[in-house]
């Protein structure tokens, strides 16, 4: 149905109804339309409206910058617009004409909503909220709607009113750059989610940061160090880089069989990004990823992690256009001006597939880096961080390794698991004949797939033959 008659069906209906209940019509100029001419000074419905559109991951941010200005009038008010539906079908310039026929949009109490701005902490945002005001010393209206896709807003909104144009600019101007300098994501760690109405709908999930100490991370010597100083402590020399014309944005690919550590060693990165404003995307979100550059960019330093690239390396389906949904991963990475202190770190199980994308756009990912499967004293570490607390001897845990010979890390702490089940089941303090069951069991040929699983066996796409070994696009 057209909206402008779908509108005007919905005033002739409620015209109907107030005539047929013999109320009497109320003066135009009432409720909503004379709460806002008083408070301007001129008749509100002779005002433009100025729209500011909000995208929903910013709106707690809104509510904050917005209450902060209004409050800075000791006068200020904020009132909410009652009519029922009705309200969040109309526009406030809507409203406003509307309001001159009968009194449909009484005054009333605010609607708020529970936004999250941290990983343990909430905001009552306002939802719907008519802030008056003045800025500069002059009369202003501002009314906060929030997101709501049933109703069609796919992105919040303030529709302000002023007497003068140069009122609301000045207003929207002072807004404009305080939601640029502040933002509650800002050194979060955050993913990005899909909304049951699209990406445009959706918001952001907070996290807590990672606590991960280097001994809790075993990889070959010197490959958690080589991944640390390229993706974080390239960053410590942005002035020697800036003098030099070198870009500050990088790129590294974590790359390896399932269950060897690539997402271990990102939670480690995190860990000790404190300060930076990490962005998490996997699965369906990686369709927001020109979203996440311009968040990363906003809110730098920035890291961007980007799981199972795989996944979208022929992926058409998430995308906007004809290329793969990975094209559309690395030109947001080339859009970013060279000086953003921004990393992304994406991982893979399958190199193979990434390899001839990235061939087609060089330049974006500086640095590729195998975790692999753990050798024998990586072996060894492992089954001891994993069995710390268990009294399980030095030659159990020595033998265990060396017969788990091509078993991911993920196939250590399962080993580990195993034993405290056994030994749990039987009623018993565990022991070092309860890990020789579980390796037993685990290595058996009917556990094959359970070894696949959890990342063990040979095989899988590799930039080159060398274990550990990284390289350079």
């Amino acid at each position: 149905m057209d909206e402008n008659l779908g509108k005007f069906i919905d005033n002739f209906t409620q015209l109907v109804q107030l005539a047929q209940s013999g109320q009497p019509r109320v003066p135009a100029g009432a409720q909503l339309l004379a709460t806002l001419t008083e408070h301007l000074g001129v008749p509100a419905e002779s005002v433009s409206v100025v729209v500011e559109e909000i995208p929903p991951h910013r709106f707690v941010d809104a509510d904050i910058q917005l209450a902060e200005l209004a409050r800075a009038d000791p006068a200020f008010r904020l009132v909410g617009i009652g009519g029922g539906d009705q309200r969040h079908h109309h526009s406030l310039s809507d409203m406003l004409q509307q309001a001159q026929l009968f009194p449909q949009f009484p005054l009333s109490q605010p609607d708020y909503t529970n936004l999250a701005v941290g990983p343990d902490e909430q905001r009552q945002a306002v939802a719907l909220g008519l802030w008056l005001f003045r800025h500069g010393g002059l009369p202003i209206a501002v009314l906060q709607r929030d997101a709501n896709p049933r109703y069609g807003r796919q992105t919040a909104s303030l529709e302000v009113l002023a007497s003068e144009t140069g009122t609301a600019a000045g207003f929207l101007a002072d807004f404009r750059r305080r939601m640029q300098h502040r933002s509650v994501l800002k050194g979060q760690v955050i993913s990005l989610v899909m909304g049951d109405y699209g990406p445009s709908a959706a918001g952001v999930t907070f996290h807590a940061r990672p606590v991960l100490a280097t001994s809790e991370v075993i990889l070959p010597d010197g490959l958690l160090q080589k991944v640390s100083d390229h993706a974080l402590g390239i960053a410590e020399h942005r002035d020697t880089l800036t003098r030099y014309g070198q870009h500050l944005k990088r790129g590294i690919l974590l790359y390896g069989r399932p269950g060897t550590g690539k997402t271990h060693t990102v939670r480690y990165l995190l860990s000790r990004s404190e300060g930076a404003t990490a962005i998490l995307l996997s699965g369906g979100s990686l369709a927001r990823i020109s979203e996440a550059a311009t968040m990363a960019r906003a809110l730098q330093p920035s890291i961007v992690v980007l799981e199972d690239c795989d996944l979208i390396a022929e992926d058409r389906s998430l995308g906007h256009g004809p290329q793969p949904l990975l094209f559309e991963v690395l030109d947001a990475m080339d859009g970013l001006a060279n000086d953003a202190d921004v990393a992304f770190v994406l991982t893979t199980n399958r190199v193979d597939m990434l390899e001839r994308a990235l061939a087609q756009r060089p330049g974006r990912v500086d640095l590729a880096v195998e975790i692999p499967l753990p050798a024998q004293v990586e072996r060894v570490a492992l089954l001891r961080l994993y069995s710390r607390g268990i009294p399980f001897s030095t030659a159990a845990i020595e033998e265990a390794a060396a017969r788990t010979e091509g078993t991911a890390a993920s196939f250590a702490r399962e080993l580990i698991r195993r034993a405290v089940v056994a030994a749990a089941l039987h009623g018993v303090p565990v022991a070092d004949g309860h890990l020789r069951t579980a390796v037993n069991a685990l290595m058996a040929d009917g556990e094959a797939l359970t070894r696949s699983l959890l990342g063990s066996g040979a095989g899988g796409g590799q930039l080159d033959g060398n274990s550990g070994r990284s390289g350079a696009f």
